[in-house]
């Protein structure tokens, strides 16, 4: 969240899209009637009529897979009655830059921007890749973007997204998104409105926009809708993404994902075998003076998570040939792990704090591949399908060759530390109870992991032997918590890992005229150093554990800001500021574009309110100041991303699965640069695809309820909350249930190209028919809770030989594809084809 969820109050329109707040995340709600009584208007877009629907003051309906379209015909909209924020957007966007005359769109390149290389096929572009020199900026001598401030020029940015979005038309968008044109016309207009000066509109979305091929262009295309009327660094504005638990947003800023190490840095490359040459790689350079270019300290913060790693006895660049490499043009997402272990390319997993039987994409392709694997580890509360899988619908435990282990680990409620929630507040938990029997905390595992390994690789014999790279192990730095007498960690102590964290000064500084001891814990990020002697384990927490103590543990309850920043209640990175880019929020001379509710104000020379993004006086005071998007190499907010794999404007794609055998908008069916799973030769099921199949005629999306937890490890053998949610559904319409013979309560098959999942049929008037390009299309939904241990095979308790209640179905996952989005490879779970039938 670029915002916080106390935030949303300040909102003068609500735009809930691809997320359903009322039944996913009700504590959001409590924001959202608070912004209601002040008369803030709630607009819910969304495939079904959901409780978020029904609290809405406007809803519409969309077809899943056809966002992109839909928010293209707002940026129409706002463009072509120019109800965009014109000063914000000419000084703190980039509409004005100038790109290259050689630049080529979708509608005037066959679909596809220019620069693909690509194997052409009777369905348009595939396997494509762009050579992206023609989506350059123009600069003039000295290296500078050229700029045209009126906007005009038909190579600068505004002009070109007009061009872009002009086939965007009301009749175009209407027949792909089966939204009614009226519909259509009041969502826009309305949501519009945010583009006074004075008012501001905020995005709500969760996993209904990311899980696509094109989920990252989804949330693209809020972000220009959202420069274009000025609702980014303002109370009430901005970004935002409802977490679908309460620490993802910390998970990621320390490197959950493969491709970033701590702090959004970037994982080395094979390409880049000197922590000199990974440096200039990482680091971008620009010759304009206004620009921050915050990037440019990356060496700092690269050099400090070494030393935090290694030590200052290890040379730097040791220390980042200890680093592992990414090969070059591979990934290593969810997908391909499972695609490579299902090839039976390596042959143990650790199952850390997950189910991926059923919370992984084709589950009967995941589950297969665990078959194949020599070992399985499973960390986790309880038994699971994924530690339990040899157990599954299908399985032969005979001809099963992995061996499982089961380490039992502690709930959060039985460990302390922090968790940082979507708005990215840290906060600092406390052990409430001891774990039971034999369950430990996780960092407890991983240093017992850590210590046998390490004794192991500086011993002799096979892990220490010739040709093994036991430095990295045998070196590593492990200073987190209390030693025994051999020098290991005893257990782990949360405070230690959060001051390593936060860093130290590894010798006596004075920096900013201010004298450091080695030892001391650093203030912020800004006095970190690229010559090493600085730690820090992640930049961006840099400042949440210093000399006045644990910042994520405070509990203030003031606030001075009176718009709800709270800035003693935890602590919120960068360097506890509640709103990003702020510094967009004001005029030119610093004074709020919202004065009703303002983020920061310069006053007497000085910034007031929130933690400036930068403190630099405001633009009028020239070179003195900095434009406000700071993480941009450039200063300005992108309308035109050229960092993006799959194209600098978004464009519509049909999902990978669609009802529709082509592209109302161009002859390119699907995003050219996926990596197609359904190429690769397989002859079975495991990556089969269903388009235009008369076979499975139906959308179906996936969704949660209120009531279960992820796969439901923690919630589904809860009576009360199985009671209330016993057993998978299908929700489907009444015109469908009608046209297939279903009543409701009865027993159905769901069915796709890659399996079949047995539900109760949810008959509803919330799932209604679209008509798309002419045709009625039907769509249902399922939740994504279940798994085979909930069928009458396995009781709740199993001690009841008899129990009075069964839960029945599989994971949702049994029918998704597996195709992921072109730049993260996150799965389109959101949209796929199936049918749907009476049980025999």
């Amino acid at each position: 969240m670029t915002n916080h969820w106390i935030d949303i109050k300040n909102a003068d329109y609500i735009l809930a899209m691809g997320s359903n707040p009322v039944k996913n995340h009700p504590i959001s709600f409590k924001w959202i009637l608070k912004a209601i009584e002040k008369g803030a208007t709630l607009i819910s877009v969304d495939p079904r009529y959901t409780r978020t629907s029904k609290k809405a003051h406007l809803y519409a309906p969309l077809r899943s897979g056809s966002d992109i379209a839909f928010l293209g015909g707002m940026i129409k909209y706002i463009l072509e009655k120019r109800l965009y924020f014109e000063a914000y957007v000419r000084e703190y966007t980039n509409a004005s830059f100038l790109i290259s005359p050689d630049f080529k769109m979708p509608g005037e390149n066959e679909g596809v921007f220019s620069g693909l290389t690509a194997l052409k096929t009777a369905e348009g572009y595939v396997d494509g890749k762009y050579d992206k020199t023609t989506w350059a900026y123009q600069k003039d001598e000295n290296g500078i973007i050229k700029k045209d401030k009126t906007m005009k020029d038909p190579n600068c940015v505004l002009q070109l997204l007009k061009k872009h979005f002009s086939r965007y038309t009301l009749d175009t968008v209407s027949s792909i998104t089966g939204t009614p044109k009226d519909k259509l016309e009041a969502v826009y207009a309305t949501y519009a409105k945010s583009g006074a000066p004075d008012k501001t509109g905020t995005v709500l979305y969760a996993m209904g926009w990311t899980q696509h091929t094109v989920g990252v262009q989804n949330i693209r295309t809020m972000s220009i809708i959202q420069l274009l009327l000025g609702n980014m660094g303002m109370a009430g504005g901005g970004v935002n993404a409802l977490r679908g638990e309460s620490n993802v947003q910390g998970s990621t800023d320390h490197c959950l994902l493969y491709h970033i190490i701590p702090g959004y840095l970037k994982t080395p490359k094979a390409s880049q075998p000197t922590f000199k040459a990974y440096n200039e790689a990482s680091t971008p350079k620009t010759t304009d003076p206004m620009s921050a270019n915050w990037w440019s300290n990356y060496p700092k913060y690269s050099a400090s998570l070494l030393r935090e790693m290694y030590g200052k006895e290890v040379p730097l660049e040791d220390a980042y040939r200890y680093l592992p490499k990414l090969d070059d043009g591979v990934d290593y997402s969810w997908l391909t792990i499972f695609d490579q272990l299902y090839q039976e390319k390596f042959t143990g997993f650790f199952s850390w704090g997950q189910n991926p039987t059923c919370s992984g994409a084709n589950a009967n392709k995941t589950r297969q591949a665990l078959t194949k694997l020599d070992w399985l580890v499973n960390v986790n509360l309880f038994d699971n399908e994924t530690g339990s899988f040899w157990r599954g619908p299908g399985m032969e435990p005979e001809k099963i060759k992995t061996e499982v282990f089961l380490l039992p680990c502690a709930a959060s409620y039985e460990k302390e530390g922090s968790i940082t929630n979507s708005g990215r507040w840290m906060q600092w938990r406390y052990k409430a109870v001891e774990p039971p029997g034999q369950a430990r905390p996780d960092g407890d595992i991983i240093n017992d992991l850590y210590v046998r390994l390490k004794k192991l690789y500086s011993g002799k014999g096979w892990f220490a032997g010739e040709g093994v790279f036991a430095d990295p192990i045998v070196k590593l730095r492990w200073e987190y918590g209390p030693k025994d007498r051999n020098g290991n960690v005893k257990h782990i102590d949360p405070h230690m890992v959060a001051k390593e964290i936060n860093g130290y000064f590894l010798e006596n500084r004075v920096v900013k005229g201010r004298l450091f001891n080695s030892g001391d814990l650093v203030p912020d990020f800004t006095y970190l150093s690229a010559d090493g002697s600085t730690s820090s384990g992640n930049w961006l927490y840099c400042n949440s554990y210093t000399k006045e103590g644990n910042m994520a543990a405070r509990r203030r309850k003031e606030d001075p800001s009176g718009i709800g920043l709270y800035p003693g209640w935890s602590w919120c990175w960068p360097l506890n500021r509640r709103i990003i880019y702020n510094r967009a929020s004001v005029d030119l001379n610093g004074k709020p574009w919202a004065p009703n509710k303002p983020v920061i104000e310069w006053h007497l020379n000085v910034w007031r309110g929130d933690v400036p993004d930068g403190g630099w006086p405001p633009l009028s005071a020239g070179g003195k100041s900095r434009y406000p998007f700071i993480m941009k190499t450039e200063g300005h907010g992108h309308i035109f991303g050229p960092g993006l794999t799959d194209g600098p404007f978004p464009e519509h794609y049909e999902p990978l699965e669609s009802p529709l055998d082509r592209n109302p908008l161009s002859p390119q069916f699907v995003s050219p640069t996926i990596k197609r799973w359904d190429r690769d030769g397989l002859t079975n099921n495991m990556n089969m695809r269903a388009t235009n199949d008369p076979n499975y005629p139906i959308i179906c999306t996936t969704y949660r309820v209120t009531e279960h937890w992820q796969t439901g490890l923690m919630t589904r053998w809860q009576p009360w909350l199985a009671e209330l949610e016993p057993a998978m559904f299908v929700e489907i319409s009444k015109e469908l249930a009608d046209q297939k013979g279903i009543k409701n309560g009865e027993i159905v098959i769901v069915k796709s190209a890659r399996g079949e999942l047995e539900a109760v049929a949810m008959v509803t008037v919330r799932w209604l028919p679209f008509t798309v390009m002419g045709k009625t299309l039907h769509q249902v939904g399922i939740p994504y809770h279940y798994g085979w241990a909930t069928t009458a095979t396995r009781p709740y308790d199993p001690k009841d030989k008899k129990p009075e209640v069964f839960t029945f179905g599989d994971s949702a996952n049994i029918v998704t594809p597996n195709i992921g989005d072109a730049n993260t490879m996150i799965p389109e779970s959101k949209v796929f084809m199936v049918d749907v039938v009476k049980k025999a």
